[in-house]
This record gives structure tokens, sequence and C-alpha cells, in this order.
């Protein structure tokens, strides 16, 4: 399988360090970026191609991963789709748009292309999706961060509160910082309550998640070290993307 790249920060980064340490089973073909550079350096890295035509990263792809922003994605995805080209969505933010969801979804089926999401930065996503199978009664999302993976700078040592409400909400003030609100929203079939924490005392960036209903009660707590490009997303953010990519070429399938 040819994995394009759309965008080459972070993720990409990482995925290119897993692919020479022989932990990626899929090949990276092709690097897209603006920054014409900085798809050439992750490129070389692993002899791959670097464009900044979109053109070239369908016709060079079976599947492209986005780890760009949500304007990509609202942007570009749709005629990536088009073309009958898989995707995998990082910025998953964007899909909080219900109308773009389905329209995602409707150019996705009419062209016999898969839409797939990484579960990121948090544990329990196969226990979220099950639970709908049954009543899902309640679901919530506490996220505390260091300051500087907020981009912020608190002047005192004491925790403040940046956000408290629903999901839809907080990946428009915080798009590169709470997709997991998102994903956990999509699975759990509900508009998430997000609360968002910037606390000085940390250094991990940290996610607790509790759900109930009639399957019992589910709490996971995800303890995340960021990775060294990027103090907004977290190594586990990357780890998860590569063992999908992994899963969608494996006999033995592991997990929903």
């Amino acid at each position: 399988m040819k994995i394009g790249i759309l965008g080459c920060g972070s993720i990409a980064n990482a995925l290119t360090d897993f692919k020479l340490d022989g932990k990626l089973d899929v090949e990276l073909s092709i690097f897209y970026d603006l920054k014409e550079d900085s798809a050439n350096k992750l490129a070389n890295k692993v002899g791959a191609s670097a464009t900044t035509s979109i053109d070239q990263l369908i016709d060079n792809s079976d599947l492209v991963l986005e780890a760009a922003s949500q304007q990509a994605v609202k942007s570009l995805i749709p005629d990536i789709l088009s073309a009958g080209r898989d995707v995998m969505i990082m910025s998953v933010g964007s899909l909080m748009d219900e109308e773009f969801r389905e329209k995602l979804i409707s150019i996705a089926k009419e062209n016999n292309a898969k839409i797939h999401i990484p579960t990121g930065a948090i544990a329990g996503i196969d226990t979220v999706n099950a639970s709908r199978l049954g009543d899902v009664e309640s679901v919530s999302l506490v996220t505390r961060k260091p300051p500087v993976s907020l981009g912020i700078d608190l002047e005192d040592e004491e925790e403040q509160i940046l956000f408290d409400g629903l999901a839809s909400d907080a990946v428009k003030e915080y798009p590169k910082n709470i997709n997991v609100s998102s994903t956990l929203s999509l699975a759990s079939g509900i508009d998430v309550p997000v609360k968002i924490i910037a606390d000085p005392k940390i250094d991990k960036n940290t996610h607790e998640i509790h759900l109930e209903g009639s399957f019992g009660q589910m709490v996971t707590k995800t303890f995340n070290t960021s990775t060294p490009e990027n103090p907004k997303t977290s190594v586990l953010a990357a780890y998860s993307v590569a063992s999908l990519l992994n899963k969608l070429s494996k006999t033995l399938q592991i997990g929903s």
C-alpha cells in the first residue's frame, strides 16, 4: 500500500522514523506540503517523492494521510476522495461539522473510498464504539495540558480552566489541541462535554474519559508525552497512526 502524506509536521516526521526503524509495514510514497523544503526533507529520509501538487499526491497514493489542519481537510479531502483514494484524517475537528462530514461520507461511498480515523492520544475508543450497541447514558472528557502545549503563558502556578462546553465548540476555539474530543464524539454519537485545563504543575498532556451506559462504566486516563517537534502533539497520536496503517495490511485484526 502506497501512503501519501498531506502535511509534513511532527506526525509525518514520526512516521519516517518508524519506517527507518522497520516499524511501519507500508510504503511512504510521497510527501505534500505547501513548504517545499519540509516535504523534501522528509521524503529524502525514506527515499520517497515530494510535491506541492495535489494531483501528484493523488496519483502516487493508495491512501492519503492528512496531518495538516482542519482547513486542509475541508479544502483538499473532498477531491482526494473523489479520485477514489482512501484517506486517514488526523484533524478530526473538521468532522464535527455534520453537513461537511456527511458530504465526505457521500463522496467516499460514490467513489468506493474509505475514511479512517485513528484513535489518537486517548484510550478506550474500541469500548466507546462497542457501547453504542446498548444505551450510552453519559460521556465526558477532561483534558489537562501544560500551558506551553496550549500556546499560553500563565503568570502563577494555579491551574486555569480555559474551556468548559461541548466538543463542537472546543474544536473551533482550540483546533490544534483537542482533536481527541472529536474522535470521542464521533465514536459515542454524542457531542461530548469537554473541559480544557491549563495546569503549570504537569508536564504531560492528560486526557480523562468517563463513559456510562448499559454495558457498565469505563474510566480511562492517559498521560501523554509530547513529540519533540510540537508540544501540542502527543507521541501516542503518532503511534496510533502508524498502528492503524499497519493494521490495514494485516490478516489478523485485533480490536474494532
